[in-house]
């Protein structure tokens, strides 16, 4: 069960590793509290304290990384829509 507008917006998450990941949201699933995105990228922890040292962003492009919802320290949603005026349309 999933808002589907939300479905496809690309989204920035930090676990509670204090990694962020950035991909699209593909799912969440409140039942499992799981949240599924498809393309993704890590970008390590980028200076964010963790315990284990610094971990360094990734190359590889995962299709799909499911996530448990209870480890999960900050989800964002980015805007759908450009923020520049000059910008009349984006696919």
């Amino acid at each position: 069960m999933t808002d589907k507008h939300a479905v496809g917006s690309k989204i920035s998450l930090i676990s509670k590793s204090e990694i962020r990941y950035e991909g699209f949201l593909h799912f969440i699933n409140p039942d499992e509290n799981t949240v599924g995105l498809k393309n993704v990228r890590m970008f390590g922890t980028e200076g964010r304290k963790n315990g284990q040292g610094e971990i360094p962003a990734g190359d590889q492009l995962y299709e799909f990384i499911i996530f448990r919802g209870a480890d999960i320290k900050d989800l964002t949603v980015f805007e759908d829509q450009p923020q520049d005026p000059a910008i009349v349309s984006a696919t």
